[in-house]
């Protein structure tokens, strides 16, 4: 089969990845799942992997297939998976958790002792099929296409984690600030506006994108390169800021706005990431603030995210690619220029 692989780490998005010839997987195991890929999401992670932002925090061994948000069809188990057959559409978690540590029995399976993460630790779906476990698969409801929804299989779960423990603080009138409505933040909007009552404030440096949250009924939309964001927020909330901000950027420039912007006793959640916090202790002390990291989400948060687009109150803005197109939406998504998401399709 054909799949996208890193051989190695750079920054030149160009040729970042070849199109290599590679076997099919195949059941090994008696919980395995082989899944025809019908679509997989690009997400700017795969551009950090490439350039090697990953070697710490994930053992890798190259050359790797890259790709860790996918959907398909199911077309092999193993002989005891019972909850997919062949033929039944599924998206796919990421992350194949071993269901027997500590962390598993917590049901914090994101913090798996014995996991394997495709596309990061193991192979990736960008190819014609993907090898995974019945603890990973999650089967799609009749009329959900798994190409269009391959992307929530990380950046919607991402966003719907962070916009879940936002919302646990958020009572209504409230107000959340959403920073960068990108491919992760238009999902993130949609899930607080789904999940609260709040005030939700959207800002970006690109007109698209604001126009973007309006269309998506954003009550507020702020340009920070043209407006000074804490004063705004201080407008609108009458001096107290907000007390809930999803920063899907996580630049310097980002983070810096937490003293600024979150209430006390507020959170800012970091979600994207490529940035640092510099803040002096004094002002977390003083605002009673936290910086909260975000890292994907659970099993469970997949399905309940899978429940809200079934009910069409989250729906994905997303372009879609062939595998031979794979190094050009590595450089359009470095660039920028890719609102929305990306779906990888295969040939």
């Amino acid at each position: 089969m054909h799949a996208a692989r890193l051989h190695e780490y750079t920054d030149d998005m160009s040729d970042a990845l070849s199109i290599d010839e590679v076997d099919r997987p195949s059941a090994e195991r008696s919980d395995d799942v082989i899944v025809e890929v019908s679509g997989a999401g690009w997400c700017q992670t795969d551009n950090h992997i490439i350039e090697g932002m990953w070697t710490e925090y994930a053992p890798q061994e190259l050359p790797m297939t890259l790709g860790h948000e996918n959907a398909g069809i199911v077309t092999e188990v193993g002989e005891e998976v019972t909850l997919v057959s062949e033929g039944d559409p599924v998206i796919c978690h990421p992350v194949q958790t071993c269901g027997i540590c500590r962390p598993c029995r917590l049901g914090e399976d994101m913090y798996c002792e014995n996991s394997d993460f495709n596309g990061l630790t193991t192979d990736g779906g960008f190819a014609e099929y993907l090898k995974t476990n019945e603890r990973a698969v999650i089967p799609l409801p009749d009329g959900v296409d798994p190409t269009e929804i391959a992307p929530h299989a990380d950046a919607g779960i991402t966003a719907y984690h962070a916009a879940k423990r936002a919302v646990r603080e958020l009572n209504p009138g409230d107000m959340a600030v959403v920073i960068g409505i990108g491919g992760l933040g238009h999902i993130g909007l949609q899930c607080l506006q789904a999940m609260s009552a709040a005030d939700v404030v959207a800002v970006d440096v690109k007109d698209e994108a604001l126009e973007l949250a309006d269309q998506l009924d954003a009550d507020h939309t702020v340009n920070s390169s043209d407006e000074d964001l804490p004063s705004v927020v201080a407008d609108l909330t009458d001096g107290e800021g907000a007390q809930q901000v999803l920063d899907f950027v996580g630049r310097d420039e980002t983070t810096a706005y937490a003293p600024e912007i979150v209430a006390a006793g507020g959170d800012h959640h970091v979600i994207g990431y490529g940035g640092h916090i510099h803040e002096p202790c004094q002002a977390l002390v003083n605002g009673e603030f936290s910086f909260k990291g975000t890292l994907v989400g659970r099993y469970a948060e997949l399905q309940e995210l899978v429940a809200l687009v079934d009910r069409d109150l989250v729906e994905l803005h997303t372009d879609r690619y062939e595998l031979a197109e794979i190094n050009t939406v590595a450089e359009r998504l470095e660039h920028g220029e890719i609102e929305g998401r990306a779906v990888v399709t295969p040939p």
